[in-house]
């Protein structure tokens, strides 16, 4: 007896995959763009009061909660593995699916996620934010 594979069964796998595609987080290219410590991602000017910016290649979010406090979190949201999209109104936003995060602590403010975003490590160096 041949088993051909219903409609239903090859929607559904090639549906799967294009998900897990989608939401990132898979492939060779993860070191490719992998950030070297002491490379400069910003001058200071470039990240707001109250904000922040996200640089994706490097896969990091770095924010400013006070005139002067610089903290820095992974871009990658603990929900789904998608890049967090941008820093407004004081939370870094997730896109793919709503989840928001405190830019003080990479704390869960608004879910799917669960999890906090996951603290990197960075260091100012006169007016230069660099990765330590």
């Amino acid at each position: 007896m041949t088993h051909t594979p219903t409609r239903r069964t090859v929607l559904l796998c090639t549906g799967g995959a294009a998900l897990c595609v989608g939401c990132g987080g898979g492939g060779d290219d993860g070191d490719a763009s992998a950030a070297s410590p002491g490379q400069e991602l910003a001058p200071t000017s470039d990240i707001p009061v109250g904000g922040g910016k996200v640089f994706a290649d490097e896969k990091i979010v770095v924010t400013q909660p006070e005139q002067g406090e610089f903290k820095a979190f992974s871009a990658i949201c603990t929900h789904q593995n998608c890049l967090v999209s941008d820093v407004r109104d004081g939370s870094i936003d997730c896109a793919c699916h709503g989840s928001r995060f405190s830019i003080t602590d990479g704390a869960v403010e608004q879910g799917p996620a669960t999890r906090p975003l996951p603290e990197e490590r960075i260091a100012v160096d006169g007016n230069s934010v660099r990765l330590a």
